[in-house]
């Protein structure tokens, strides 16, 4: 019966009334391993459940985004994070007339493979392993390679390349340094990335007791609002208004998802004050270095002892001792990681 109604097909009828820039679910590029059809999901949406069931996407729960293992409830975890990049990521798409499934896709995959202790982890991986650690190379070969049963994904093309090159350099959230994402609703995701940081971080460090409102720069502030939710609806009507070419552009034409000057001079004023007042402050905490004490037991001792990997992590035979050890520990929440730590260190 389900096959007879067409379901899939009448959901991609409907996507032919986007922008003529948006991505179509029936002209995606494809998955590695072809698959039938869903009679109910676009590829997009089959992708977006596919990532939202994955063992992966739950570990984000417990996993670090800048404070670790705080006190309070109400603190950001890299899940609540996730969510919030998927909730203002979609916000613009749909203004802008771009593929919601994609972008919320992309969005609730892009930080699958961030480590433990958020980038503290990072950090400690990239300084150990020889081939340097990026943990939107890893989300990739979360979904790629790690996930279900170490069978991967098997997402589509337009998906994995959002989820590759989300990554911003430190000088510019708009900086190109950290890859381009090849669809608008990649794009989108990488802005939305930015713009959900940047607040809700802001919201921590005065729950955390690092600063108060008044201290946040002044210039930033006249520009973006006095509130958290005055600067995100700042920042996202700005990207919209900024990008609004995207929504009658010819399929051929160079568009691209933006900010205004002044906005985003802003943004990376708040982005600079983060990174002076709480991200380096946080970095020589007792509670920090103990979690990088954590990340390179765990690393040396897996290199040594490959053998008592799960399976999942051992399943590639052409990977190296070393690489296997990163894509099991960058998997790993922050309370297994401790705990692991402390029974094999006995």
């Amino acid at each position: 019966m389900i096959q007879r109604l067409n379901i899939r097909q009448r959901t991609e009828e409907r996507e032919e009334s986007l922008s003529p820039k948006a991505a179509r679910s029936r002209l995606s590029q494809g998955r590695a391993r072809w698959e039938k059809p869903c009679p109910i999901r676009t590829a997009f949406q089959r992708d977006r459940d596919r990532i939202i069931y994955s063992k992966a996407f739950r570990r984000l729960k417990h996993k670090t985004q800048v404070f670790i293992a705080p006190l309070g409830d109400h603190y950001v975890t890299r899940l609540t994070h996730t969510l919030e990049v998927a909730q203002i990521a979609r916000t613009i798409a749909r203004a802008l007339g771009l593929n919601e499934d994609l972008t919320e896709a992309i969005a609730c995959g892009h930080d699958l493979g961030h480590t433990p202790f958020g980038h503290v982890g990072e950090e400690v991986l990239d300084e150990l392993y020889q081939d340097g650690f990026r943990h939107n190379e890893q989300s990739l070969r979360v979904v790629d390679l790690l996930e279900n049963e170490g069978n991967g994904l098997n997402l589509t093309w337009e998906v994995r390349d959002g989820i590759l090159n989300h990554s911003k350099v430190r000088a510019d959230i708009m900086g190109k340094g950290g890859g381009e994402p090849h669809t608008l609703e990649g794009q989108v995701c990488k802005l939305a990335d930015a713009v959900a940081y940047i607040n809700h971080d802001i919201g921590d460090a005065i729950r955390a007791g690092f600063f108060t409102d008044g201290d946040l720069p002044l210039e930033a502030i006249k520009v973006l609002g006095n509130t958290h939710s005055q600067r995100i609806n700042t920042m996202v009507s700005d990207i919209i208004t900024q990008s609004w070419a995207v929504t009658t552009a010819e399929p051929m034409a160079n568009v691209s998802i933006g900010m205004s000057r002044e906005v985003l001079a802003a943004a990376n004023t708040l982005r600079d004050f983060l990174f002076e007042n709480v991200y380096n402050l946080r970095s020589a905490t007792g509670e920090t270095e103990r979690a990088r004490e954590a990340v390179r037991f765990l690393y040396h001792y897996y290199c040594q002892h490959g053998d008592s990997l799960p399976p999942e992590y051992r399943a590639h035979s052409r990977n190296s001792p070393e690489r296997c050890a990163v894509d099991y520990i960058a998997g790993m929440t922050d309370g297994f990681a401790l705990r692991l730590a402390e029974e094999l260190a006995k």
